[in-house]
């Protein structure tokens, strides 16, 4: 049985610093954060009317689960995941906040994604079509959709709080924070995809692309948000990989699928989503969850 979605959280007189498409974000003493993930689902840069259950403890435990295997390449803002380790303040909502929220440092962002790619998918693809290159980057002539590239490429994104966040050089990513940042994000983004990409590897998974933030806290880089989730990044079983068109994923391309079958104009309000497509895409975020973390239940999911 489905638990009810939870589009929104309340924590009372705690401020509220952020509400993006998925997470809730509150302030507290001591340079500390509380992540929440809710179980909004967006779509071509609109929140849907309807949510996805689980779909933010989803989000929540696969983020755990990446920060705890890379947590010998690159630190991360993590503090506990523990409701039991919470402030006194957030007690009252420890039901709420149970397995969908993250106690962390706060850092000082840099305003740059750092974008991935090991595949031709997605808006790379579409990009190659029309250049021969991505985000810049000359690839070889005659390559297919989703073909794995020669080598990954790294191609930043400028952070945009509004529609989607504009593709950047390397050269503006360094005109922007510096040789030294840029070169360091740069190849830490690598080492993780490496990484990443061999465990996926080893669950019958296919890492395609993904994308990483980063901030400074005491002067550190350390890797922030979430990470490696099916929000953030582009599964493909493996068994059923063929390059030379779309393949299935374990994103949200099936709700994307769904409101392009409807026609919608892409404008608000969102449309909602049928019950069907609502336990279809909570089925392909259990499933990979399931194939990367070897749990079967969220449940029993370890906090940090």
């Amino acid at each position: 049985m489905m638990t009810t979605a939870l589009l929104q959280t309340d924590l009372g007189s705690l401020p509220l610093t952020a509400r993006g498409k998925v997470r809730d974000i509150y302030a507290l003493p001591s340079d500390q954060l509380l992540f929440v993930a809710t179980d909004r689902i967006s779509a071509f840069d609109h929140v849907l009317g309807s949510g996805i259950p689980d779909k933010g403890r989803i989000l929540t435990q696969l983020s755990l689960f990446w920060f705890d295997f890379l947590r010998d390449t690159v630190k991360n803002h993590l503090l506990t995941a523990n409701t039991s380790d919470y402030p006194p303040q957030l007690q009252p909502y420890a039901a709420q906040l149970e397995g969908r929220s993250m106690l962390v440092k706060r850092a000082e962002m840099f305003p740059v994604e750092c974008v991935v790619r090991g595949y031709l998918s997605g808006s790379g693809w579409k990009d190659y079509q029309q250049t021969g290159a991505v985000c810049g980057i000359k690839l070889p002539q005659g390559l297919r959709e989703s073909d794995r590239l020669p080598e990954p490429i790294f191609t930043p994104a400028a952070k945009n709080n509004i529609g989607h966040d504009e593709n950047i050089s390397f050269e503006q990513m360094v005109k922007t924070i510096g040789q030294k940042p840029a070169e360091d994000l740069r190849d830490l983004t690598f080492a993780i995809y490496e990484k990443a990409g061999k465990h996926a590897a080893s669950k019958g998974l296919i890492l395609a692309d993904t994308k990483f933030e980063f901030g400074l806290v005491n002067g550190e880089i350390t890797l922030a948000d979430e990470v490696l989730t099916p929000d953030s990044s582009r599964y493909w079983p493996a068994e059923t990989y063929k390059p030379g068109g779309a393949q299935p994923s374990f994103d949200k391309q099936y709700v994307r699928d769904y409101l392009e079958s409807i026609r919608w104009n892409k404008q608000a309000p969102a449309p909602s989503l049928p019950d069907e497509v609502v336990a279809r895409t909570r089925e392909k975020y259990l499933d990979a969850f399931r194939l990367i973390t070897g749990c079967t239940d969220l449940a029993n999911t370890p906090s940090a």
